[in-house]
């Protein structure tokens, strides 16, 4: 079991944010087990089955209170040494079978390591819009080449652009030439073209040439890159469908938890920015691979991306270190949108494809919120409009076709199920939806990937062999109120105990009380609500209060006509 001395390491686990001490020894997947860590492992700890590979932080962790070293964790062994020359292992991996605790560390569990697979609950809303891309294709019919006409066939082409489809000024960049010529012969002088037209202030591009008629579609990406969420959807540019969808916990939680971790981490370990733009970036790189899997298109044919986040995410996306939004006045390096080649940043889809940044709006008000502002419209509202975006660092926005206002509201990660004791990310066997009988105090609840409620007929055998593995966030909050009704929680927050509820569910635990959701099957874990849960979700609300609360008295109004969430 995890030690509670103060003499014993600290192992803290990211993205779950679970900690323990443990002795000096202590494998880390004992570690994460003992924890109810969400790490794989199906060889019995032999280090031959590569699904307990854990990345270890190192550095200073402000946030936690720790320095971990390269000497806190065992010295690589003949074990790890044999899997890496037989099958490979990622530089920085360790077995978390083989890696022993030596002093306090920082463990990040990759998302390949996790038992889990996440589930995108960041869905794409599909609305009625103009579809109006900003990279097209364009068949064209190309004069062939003259000996007493000189020109190079991108001349020909783009003339062939413009008088049949009206765009001036097109060009093209050493990639197109080199595939331009044959694209041409083979498809007899006919040729579609995905053109970028840009927007008024770039001239229009060719990103790619295909022979003759292309019959096929080209694809664009959008990504919300959360702090503690990145989510990811792949868009048909012809048709406008949302073809797949993915999402992954932000890897960068393993520098800190919040925004203001991630800037003193940078701030006190150089080359800390570095560090989580690559993190960030290979993050990216692994959803368009997961989406283009399940679309089955090539990475190839992604030739537009759009990518929003607040400024912190913002900047470590593009490699700005982001110190200058650690303290006042908050200094953008950028308020403008920004318009990039995909290869500039390293994305892997086509190197010639363009990237498009919203603008950020404020030091911490990002082109997330700028995001939410263009789709939800309050500046054509003649109603008063509060529009709040839940996350680790809300964006709130309140006003009407006379005003807007905007500010951002930290959160932290308890509404996304991080900090929380049961809590973990939405994956199938999460609890995610809960009511509690008024009468009884006896619990029913769904799980993500079941229909049944736990109630049902059939529910055990219709959640598998994975069972009821946690709790996210939707089903904390749930729960909370649901406790809060049914009289289990006194006007404050406080969890009452089994004499004052009536409920055995409630219990002692240390020198408050838990309520128990879940007792646990077949060896599973125990799913409760603890009094630091609720505390957390009433620090998290308190925040996006104030936040709403603030932006109402700078508009001098008491109430507002629609909430959107």
């Amino acid at each position: 079991m995890p030690k509670t001395r103060d003499d014993t390491p600290l192992v803290i686990f990211t993205p779950s944010g679970k900690r323990g001490h443990f002795a000096v020894g202590t494998p880390i997947l004992t570690a994460a087990r003992q924890l109810g860590v969400d790490l794989d492992s199906v060889c019995g700890g032999r280090g031959i089955c590569s699904k307990c590979q854990v990345t270890p932080g190192f550095g200073e962790f402000a946030k936690h209170g720790v320095i971990s070293r390269a000497q806190s964790l065992s010295p690589w062994n003949e074990v790890e040494e044999r899997y890496k020359t037989k099958r490979g292992l990622i530089d920085g991996r360790r077995l978390g079978c083989q890696a022993t605790v030596q002093g306090d560390v920082v463990i990040d569990v990759p998302p390949e390591s996790q038992v889990h697979k996440q589930v995108v609950r960041k869905r794409a809303e599909a609305r009625d819009i103009v579809l109006d891309p900003a990279t097209r294709l364009y068949y064209v019919e190309v004069e062939e080449p003259d000996m007493h006409a000189p020109k190079g066939d991108l001349e020909r082409v783009v003339a062939a652009l413009e008088a049949q489809w009206g765009l001036v000024g097109v060009m093209g960049d050493l990639r197109t030439m080199q595939t331009l010529q044959p694209a041409l012969r083979k498809g007899g002088w006919k040729i579609t073209c995905a053109v970028h037209v840009g927007d008024g202030r770039t001239p229009p591009r060719i990103i790619q040439a295909w022979p003759g008629f292309h019959e096929g579609s080209i694809f664009g990406v959008a990504f919300d890159v959360g702090s503690t969420t990145v989510a990811c959807h792949l868009c048909d540019l012809q048709s406008g469908d949302v073809l797949a969808s993915s999402g992954l916990m932000n890897p960068q939680i393993r520098f800190g938890e919040d925004l203001m971790s991630r800037v003193s981490y940078s701030m006190m370990n150089p080359g800390g920015a570095q560090e989580m733009t690559k993190a960030i970036r290979e993050c990216v790189n692994a959803l368009i691979g997961q989406v283009s899997a399940e679309a089955r298109i090539a990475r190839g044919d992604i030739m537009e991306a759009v990518f929003v986040g607040n400024p912190i995410m913002h900047h470590l996306l593009l490699g700005i270190d982001p110190v200058e939004l650690g303290g006042a006045p908050f200094a953008l390096a950028t308020s403008d949108a920004m318009t990039l080649w995909a290869s500039e940043i390293g994305v892997e889809m086509h190197p010639d494809a363009r990237v498009y940044i919203l603008p950020c709006i404020a030091g911490h008000v990002g082109a997330d919120c700028a995001a939410v502002a263009l789709s939800e419209s309050p500046h054509r509202q003649e109603e008063m409009m509060l529009v709040v975006d839940v996350g680790t660092n809300a964006e709130i926005l309140l006003g009407d076709s006379r005003q807007v206002l905007a500010c951002s509201s930290p959160t932290g990660p308890a509404f996304e199920g991080a900090q929380i004791a049961c809590g973990q990310r939405a994956a199938p066997g999460a609890i995610e939806r809960v009511r509690i009988d008024p009468a009884t105090k006896e619990p029913r609840f769904r799980v993500i990937g079941c229909e049944l409620w736990s109630d049902d007929p059939g529910f055990a055998a219709a959640v598998g062999p994975q069972g009821v593995t946690g709790i996210c966030g939707s089903g904390i909050i749930e729960a909370i109120a649901e406790m809060r009704m049914a009289g289990l929680l006194d006007v404050d927050g406080a969890v009452g105990s089994a004499e004052q509820t009536g409920s055995a569910r409630c219990y002692a635990d240390g020198r408050t009380q838990s309520y128990l959701l879940w007792e646990g099957a077949a060896g599973g874990p125990r799913i409760f609500v603890s009094q630091a849960d609720i505390r957390a979700i009433q620090l998290a609300k308190a925040a996006l209060y104030a936040g709403a609360r603030l932006l109402m008295d700078e508009r001098g109004v008491e109430s507002v006509d629609r909430v959107v969430l």
